[in-house]
This record gives C-alpha cells, sequence and structure tokens, in this order.
C-alpha cells in the first residue's frame, strides 16, 4: 500500500499548470498508479474552479481585448521545430519492472555506471531538455552518499524498497525533498531498487569522492 504521496501544493501546481514538465511528469507517474491522488487533485481542481465562479470579477475597458491581441502579434515570433534527440526512447528495465508510460517521449542513450551496484539513466523530455530527469537502479544493500539539495527534489519508487533515516519508501511512494533534508537513502537487501527522480538543483554531497560522481553523473 502507497504511504508516501504528493502534497496538495504540489497538485495545486500540476492543475494550474504551473509545474516545470520535467517535475509534473514524476508526479504523473504517480497518480497513474494512485487512485487515491487522482480523487484528491479532481477535487482539488473542482474547488479551484469553485472559488474562480464565485469571483467578482471587475469588468475590462472598452479595449482591453483589442490592446491584447495587439502584444500578441508583437510578441509573436517565428520558432524552429527541436531536433529530437539520438538515442533510444526506451531502455531495458529490470526483470519485472514495467515502463512507465508516460516517459514514452523520452529519450535515453542507456544505463551508465555511476558506482559498484549503481547505475543511472539521464533522460531528456523534449518540453524540458535541460531538467535533470533520471531514472536510477540501486542494488540491494547499496546506498547513495550523505547528501542535501539546492532546490527541489522529487522521488517515484517504481520497484525495491529504501530508507533514508527519515522513513521507508516502498513502490509506489513519492518524496518530495529540499534544502532543509540531509538524507542518505540505503536500498533494503531484499531486492533492487528503481526510482524515477527530478533534481532541480545539485546535490551537495558530503565527501571529495561522492561530489566528483556527483558531477560527473550531473546530479
Amino acid at each position: 500500500m502507497t504511504r508516501h504521496h504528493p502534497g496538495d501544493d504540489l497538485l495545486i501546481e500540476l492543475a494550474a499548470g504551473r509545474l516545470r514538465a520535467a517535475m509534473a511528469l514524476v508526479v504523473d507517474v504517480h497518480l497513474d498508479g494512485c487512485a487515491a491522488c487522482r480523487e484528491r487533485l479532481h477535487l482539488l481542481d473542482a474547488v479551484g474552479g469553485a472559488l474562480i465562479e464565485e469571483g467578482h470579477p471587475d469588468p475590462l475597458a472598452p479595449e482591453a481585448w483589442a490592446r491584447t491581441l495587439e502584444r500578441i502579434d508583437a510578441a509573436a515570433v517565428p520558432t524552429r521545430r527541436a531536433s529530437a534527440p539520438r538515442g533510444p526512447s526506451r531502455i531495458r528495465m529490470p526483470a519485472g519492472v514495467a515502463w512507465p508510460r508516460r516517459l514514452d517521449a523520452c529519450r535515453s542513450r542507456g544505463w551508465t555506471w555511476m558506482g559498484p551496484g549503481m547505475r543511472f539513466a539521464r533522460l531528456e523530455l523534449p518540453e524540458d531538455p535541460q531538467a535533470r530527469l533520471f531514472l536510477l537502479r540501486i542494488g540491494p544493500g547499496r546506498s547513495l552518499p550523505l547528501h542535501t539539495h539546492e532546490g527541489t527534489e522529487l522521488t517515484q519508487v517504481l520497484t525495491g524498497t529504501f530508507d533514508d533515516g527519515r522513513d521507508t519508501f516502498a513502490p509506489g511512494d513519492f518524496d518530495a525533498t529540499d534544502e532543509t533534508v540531509m538524507h542518505q537513502p540505503v536500498v533494503r537487501r531484499t531486492g533492487e531498487c528503481v526510482c524515477l527522480a527530478y533534481v532541480g538543483g545539485r546535490l551537495r554531497f558530503q565527501g571529495r569522492v561522492a561530489e566528483l560522481i556527483g558531477g560527473w553523473v550531473g546530479m
């Protein structure tokens, strides 16, 4: 049973379309497997709609529409279609782990070694190509180095279980951390842990070797 879910702040931002594309993707992967959060999102969306309907809008000036159209015309510029990133859209997942359908638009060059028993795959999302979006595979009993964050980190557990000193996170669980959190995820020895992670800013690892590996990975 899923115990950890996105907070209402994230769901509200998602409903309003204000989340960065890569962040929204991680939340969407959670929503695909969590009926409770889908229902919560629907409720928050309905409440927001009701508040808008009950509001008392101020009348627009007669020339407001014309001015808006003028600004749109002035801002319009030709756009180039971004070239498709190279590499397979899907990478080989561990046995028994389904590829999240929400990742179909992503591209990746596949798994890369990042330490004994640990691999990562950088994902490129066309709408947000510069975002630090990763699939992580951490072997049984392995752990990431102790670290904190320069920005928001969102993690969705696809398989396996880890404990980071704050709590235990199992398949389906979602975690959001920031610069206020210092933790070290340790995977249980019962099996490999695979997670989808968005890293909004550089991770601040404890230890020179960990910092070098983090810089090489792009975290």
